[in-house]
């Protein structure tokens, strides 16, 4: 049985930082990523991590680079993702995601919804003004 679940989210001012988590279950996932979603728009990618050929490969959404980073560790079976300099716009539903591979993807792939399997059931991050 797969599961991911989310953690770490809150409420933050704007400026400042927070980090989620998700523990992972039942499998090692070799691309995860995270996504998220506000009110009334669509789920969008918001970073990935994923290994080949016996490197970590990352890739971030244009709106959160240099902002957040992914990250995860895998003795714990654990994907993060730090968020600092927050905006109001980061508000949303964060969730992470998982598929076996992402060696057949382009970066731009790996932050597309349609490409991931398994969810979580998502945290709230609010920030506000």
């Amino acid at each position: 049985q797969v599961q991911l679940v989310e953690s770490g989210g809150g409420s933050v001012q704007a400026g400042g930082s927070l980090r989620v988590s998700c523990a992972a279950s039942g499998y090692t996932y070799n691309c995860m990523g995270w996504f998220r979603q506000a009110p009334g728009n669509e789920r969008e990618g918001v970073a990935a991590i994923y290994r080949g050929g016996g490197k970590s490969y990352y890739a971030y959404a244009d709106s959160v680079k240099g902002r957040f980073t992914i990250s995860r560790d895998n003795a714990k079976n654990t994907l993060y993702l730090q968020m600092n300099s927050l905006k109001p716009e980061d508000t949303a539903t964060y969730y992470c995601a998982a598929r076996p591979g992402c060696s057949m993807l382009t970066a731009f792939q790996t932050l597309a919804v349609r490409m991931y399997t398994y969810w979580g059931q998502g945290t709230q991050v609010t920030v506000s003004s």
